[in-house]
């Protein structure tokens, strides 16, 4: 499915949810002719923060994010979480609005749309599955050799795409059937042959054609008879893993990850939630906690209230990362660079209780809103720990492609705190890479709603 097709659907599911919101609204309010004349001005601006609303909570759902393999399952599930937020968000504001709207009004309306997407949602989900199961779509395909890298995409099919149908294989001459799960049709000069007369939709070659000329002259026929002819290139001898292919023109360029806060959509949507979220903590929490924090903290022992340290970026370039002090102030810098353990002896009564709790990572909230870090990311090391430990694992770089974070994948897996092996360090490593290529919206979500609740419960490597 290309992109101009992709957006196009996305660009129809969400005007035609905006106008099936504009059409309850202005049907329920048809129906409550009392409102014309009382406060109709008030519901014209409801009717605005509705539209406002849903173009936001869809956004940040995925509601509207459609692929060539439509998951139902999953469509469903960001508009349902989607609509909960926008009546959260909806009746939050009537009730900041100080307006009183009419009761029976507005849960119409809510019920209303939801009806709509709940039967929208249902009618594509059947006809998916009718397309799914129903043998009139399904789709024939063979394939042109036998090796690994055709095994591979027959196993994916089976599992991945139950419309397809793998008829068998035809391989080369000199070969002949080498057994497997699939049957054996012959050699590669029988194979059109076979395909036109059996209504097969598709040709998949995993020969190369600098080694078999012939392929090129056999793709352009399967094409004249309406038949789709695909070579699958071993990229194995470029990369032995997975990589992620985009096109430059007609140039395919080989990477080896996906990255989505790769693009400036993303990196938007992170940014405003960013933001969003730490203006919230600064201006309702860290105005009042901090000034008693930080009275504490000047009671309990000598020194500062905050103990700035350099720390490793995205793209590693140094920021100063804001803590509050928990640890004795020391003038030796090796001790003050050594990693906190368990029983460590620096760490203060008020310190322990602060690192325990998580509350001396607050003023990194100020970070985030300046723009050094994310609320969620891969946690910021020393900088000395960096060179450290890039010698340890090669892939311990990767880790700084993205912003670091207050929280992390990471971090709610287990793998915080101090590092007293190189497997936990490589294990660190694999989830701070997992969360970069795997990034979401929801993924953040998701991940700060876990750090509170092991915030509340305790966390074993919190010290």
């Amino acid at each position: 499915m290309n992109i101009k097709y992709t957006n196009l659907c996305r660009i129809f599911f969400l005007l035609s949810d905006l106008c099936a919101l504009s059409m309850v609204y202005l049907l329920l309010l048809s129906g409550f002719p009392l409102m014309a004349g009382m406060g109709n001005k008030n519901y014209v601006v409801l009717y605005l923060v509705s539209n406002m609303t849903w173009l936001v909570c869809s956004y940040l759902s995925g509601s509207y994010l459609i692929y060539k393999n439509i998951d139902p399952k999953k469509i469903s599930k960001r508009t349902a979480i989607a609509f909960l937020v926008f009546c959260t968000v909806v009746m939050f504001f009537i009730f900041m609005y100080g307006y009183h709207y009419n009761r029976v009004f507005v849960m119409l309306t809510l019920t209303g749309f939801g009806a709509f997407l709940f039967l929208t949602r249902a009618i594509m989900t059947g006809l998916i599955y009718y397309i799914r199961t129903n043998p009139r779509f399904e789709c024939k395909v063979v394939m042109i050799g036998y090796n690994d890298i055709s095994k591979d995409l027959s196993a994916s099919f089976s599992t991945n795409h139950k419309k397809i149908s793998i008829m068998g294989y035809f391989n080369d001459k000199d070969s002949g059937p080498l057994g497997g799960v699939y049957p054996f049709l012959g050699d590669m000069g029988d194979c059109l042959h076979y395909a036109i007369e059996n209504n097969v939709s598709e040709i998949y070659c995993s020969l190369s054609p600098e080694s078999y000329i012939d392929l090129y002259q056999m793709a352009e026929e399967a094409e004249k008879n309406f038949i789709r002819f695909r070579f699958i290139p071993d990229l194995r001898k470029f990369i032995d893993r997975k990589v992620h292919i985009d096109f430059i023109e007609h140039m395919p360029i080989l990477s080896l990850r996906r990255e989505p806060l790769e693009y400036n959509t993303a990196q938007v949507k992170k940014r405003f939630f960013d933001i969003m979220i730490s203006s919230i903590i600064i201006i309702f929490i860290l105005s009042w906690l901090l000034p008693i924090l930080a009275l504490i903290i000047k009671l309990d022992s000598k020194g500062p209230v905050f103990f700035p340290q350099r720390r490793s970026g995205k793209n590693n370039r140094p920021f100063t990362c804001l803590k509050l002090r928990s640890l004795r102030v020391y003038n030796d810098e090796e001790l003050a660079a050594k990693q906190v353990t368990q029983d460590d002896n620096r760490i203060t009564r008020v310190g322990r209780i602060l690192r325990k709790t998580n509350l001396d990572e607050l003023p990194q909230f100020i970070n985030v809103f300046l723009g050094q870090m994310s609320i969620v990311g891969a946690r910021p090391h020393m900088l000395r720990h960096t060179i450290d430990f890039a010698i340890i694992e090669d892939s311990y770089m990767v880790r700084h492609l993205s912003k670091p974070g207050v929280t992390g994948w990471a971090q709610i897996n287990g793998y915080r705190g101090e590092i007293k092996q190189q497997a936990q360090l490589k294990r660190r490593i694999e989830h701070d890479i997992w969360y970069i290529e795997n990034w979401n919206i929801w993924l953040d979500i998701r991940i700060i709603f876990l750090t509170v609740y092991l915030m509340i419960k305790g966390d074993k490597n919190a010290y």
